[in-house]
């Protein structure tokens, strides 16, 4: 069994005093986060913002004590296995792009809009697992 590895990041801002997270949509219309392959000499932390920047155009800050996995077949390759680990990333005052080569949109919205979006399991428990992490660290 291969296992392809990739990095990104569940990015928010915040608005109205509550967190809005950016969501992307696939060219297949699958949403989901900014994300990509690492690079030969990457680190895991250097491929989400490289992968972040290229995405959606933003330069983020990444929150420390929060990673979280993913692991899925990819049904167009056998035997293989898809590996995404996702961080953190919080941005202010820069508007989001859209890298039209890779995504057919994006959208700034709230924690019930976004899982409404989802068609996968993985993004859902992604995004509960770093709302829950956020939630807890505003609370401090």
């Amino acid at each position: 069994m291969v296992t392809e590895k990739s990095c990104g990041a569940v990015v928010y801002t915040e608005a109205d005093g509550g967190i809005m997270y950016l969501i992307i949509r696939s060219k297949a219309g699958v949403y989901g986060f900014p994300k990509g392959h690492m690079e030969n000499g990457e680190t895991e932390l250097e491929t989400a913002l490289r992968e972040v920047k290229e995405e959606v155009g933003l330069d983020i800050e990444l929150l420390p004590d929060f990673r979280s996995t993913d692991l899925f077949a990819l049904p167009q390759k056998a035997d293989t296995m898809k590996q995404v680990v996702y961080f953190i990333g919080y941005f202010e005052n820069q508007t989001p792009s859209c890298q039209e080569e890779e995504l057919s949109g994006l959208s700034l919205c709230t924690y019930d809009d976004a899982m409404k979006l989802f068609q996968f399991e993985g993004p859902k428990r992604i995004l509960s697992e770093a709302n829950e992490y956020l939630q807890k660290r505003r609370t401090r």
